[in-house]
């Protein structure tokens, strides 16, 4: 794919950036304050490309995506999971004792309890974790310092005062990339992946019988989750994701029997499987 512009929500040094020079080095990275601005600047010519979180390990989906995937016309073409790991850092010349409050987005703060409790700090809650990074530097106050990825230690000229401060090591964040284009990854390359959304009908066990054309075709359904539609009680959305290509002869099956009890399907996406997922299923 030529270079281009990939958008994405925070800060510069934020988990999102590391995703991004990680595997877009020749892009130029668009930080935006909010999802809502990261779907709209590609949505308006402004970006060519979205990279988004979608789940973590800890702390499940991530809030407000499922509000923007149905509506947009943006299509998922690739995703990417980071190990996530957070550092304690401070302005130069602070050190373990001198720090008394530290900074960071509430999720991070709540994964990074024992660094917290172990050196009697007050957790002070920031909009994000390189956005935490950015207020310590600026306060230049060596009593203050930030829980944020080791990046952006680099980009707002912070010490690190110490590494791997996360509770958990397995803590991991999987993250998609949208583009208004529908890129379909072939069907006999490697491991694929496809998301899509459905309503069911107004039907007893509709979703059951939805469900069974891929239990019935040997489908692997590795996501389901449900969101209410138009704040109607009744009116339920289904996210799902699946192992293979719909143009594979078990998978064609059990879309096409989907269908039956569903009001809409939307294929989000057909793309190739990230080899972490490989590698969880050999571990």
């Amino acid at each position: 794919m030529s270079k281009g512009r990939i958008a994405y929500q925070g800060e510069p040094g934020s988990n999102s950036d590391i995703v991004c020079k990680q595997h877009y080095p020749d892009w130029e990275a668009v930080a935006c304050a909010s999802f809502e601005d990261v779907f709209a600047a590609v949505e308006h010519g402004e970006a060519d490309l979205a990279l988004i979180p979608i789940d973590n390990s800890l702390a499940g989906r991530v809030a407000d995506i499922h509000h923007f995937l149905p509506t947009s016309d943006l299509h998922i073409i690739a995703e990417h999971f980071l190990r996530i790991r957070f550092n304690l850092m401070g302005i130069p010349g602070a050190s373990l004792d001198t720090i008394r409050t530290v900074h960071s987005h509430v999720h991070a703060l709540g994964q990074c309890r024992k660094v917290i409790r172990a050196l009697n700090l007050t957790p002070v809650i920031s909009g994000d974790t390189a956005g935490a990074a950015r207020e310590v530097a600026e306060a230049g106050d060596p009593t203050m310092a930030a829980i944020s990825p080791p990046l952006a230690a680099d980009v707002y000229g912070l010490e690190i005062l110490a590494t791997d401060v996360e509770d958990e090591d397995h803590n991991t964040t999987r993250f998609v990339v949208l583009s208004p284009e529908l890129v379909r990854a072939p069907s006999s390359n490697g491991p694929v992946v496809t998301s899509f959304i459905f309503n069911v009908r107004n039907l007893p066990a509709a979703l059951y019988k939805a469900l069974g054309g891929f239990a019935t075709n040997g489908v692997n359904m590795t996501k389901l989750e449900s969101y209410m539609v138009g704040g109607e009680f009744a009116a339920t959305q289904f996210l799902a994701e699946v192992d293979g290509h719909p143009d594979d002869v078990g998978l064609s099956r059990a879309l096409e029997e989907l269908e039956f009890f569903t009001t809409e399907v939307k294929v989000l996406g057909v793309y190739p499987a990230d080899a972490y997922r490989q590698r969880q299923l050999r571990g």
